[in-house]
């Protein structure tokens, strides 16, 4: 890789890194530039991983700092997740290159449906919840754990727009606010990844170099991100959110 490039690449991975933090979609945008950058669609999409990681690690802990985290119940949602992360990263490392740029149209496709359909203004206000996940019905607690092992299925097979489905399952299941989601979300979205670069790793699927620009963009990103939204609230986060789906919008239609 040129060195002009790393500059590049840092930055991308700030403004991703920002807009996963906020919303959701940032995948979107690096993993179709780091194939056009060279790199073999599953290469790519394992170099991505470790930018997610060191993002949202950063972010988690922004949130903390700021006050809003709740690990136990972070962690309830994760551990179907990670399950699923490591499945879904197991089927990424083995499929073609071909394959895998094909499935990456059809869930961009996917994904500009599930913003079209916007399901946070869908989100039911009537569901009381205190943050302790004994206040969810045995129901709720069910399906949490089976909608976030498809979703980490899913976050470890190809990421991108994972951020999205996690906002909607978190905001129908529990009615927690887009801060709260958000510092759910970024946890989540976390182990998910760390699993799944975990299977990439032991499968030689890492640009190291392109890989730690992006992550330090990334975590810079995720950083930034946490402190808007506490800082900024709801409010701001559903406006950088309404901006990230019009702009992915724009750009999937292009």
């Amino acid at each position: 890789m040129d060195i002009w490039q790393f500059p590049v690449i840092f930055s991308i991975g700030v403004v991703a890194g920002v807009i996963n933090t906020l919303a959701g979609g940032g995948s979107l945008i690096t993993l179709p530039i780091l194939i056009f950058m060279g790199l073999p669609a599953t290469v790519a999409n394992g170099t991505n991983r470790l930018a997610i990681t060191v993002q949202s690690v950063l972010a988690v802990a922004g949130f903390k700092r700021k006050g809003i985290s709740n690990f136990k119940l972070s962690l309830f949602m994760s551990l179907p997740a990670l399950v699923g992360a490591v499945i879904g990263a197991q089927l990424a490392v083995d499929v073609s290159d071909a394959l895998f740029k094909r499935i990456l149209a059809v869930v961009m496709i996917l994904v500009l449906g599930l913003i079209l359909w916007n399901p946070i203004r869908k989100r039911n206000t009537n569901v009381q919840f205190n943050g302790d996940t004994a206040s969810l019905s045995r129901n709720r607690r069910i399906a949490s754990i089976v909608i976030f092992f498809f979703i980490g299925v899913y976050g470890g097979f190809i990421q991108a727009g994972i951020g999205f489905l996690i906002i909607a399952v978190l905001t129908t299941i529990s009615g927690l606010n887009l801060v709260e989601t958000n510092s759910h979300k970024v946890f989540i979205v976390g182990i998910n990844a760390l699993f799944a670069l975990i299977v990439f790793v032991f499968n030689s699927k890492i640009c190291w170099s392109i890989g730690l620009a992006l992550a330090a963009g990334n975590g810079l990103g995720g950083w930034i991100g946490s402190h808007l939204a506490v800082t900024k609230g709801e409010r701001f986060v559903k406006l950088v959110l309404a901006i990230c789906v019009v702009g992915m919008v724009v750009k999937l239609l292009m």
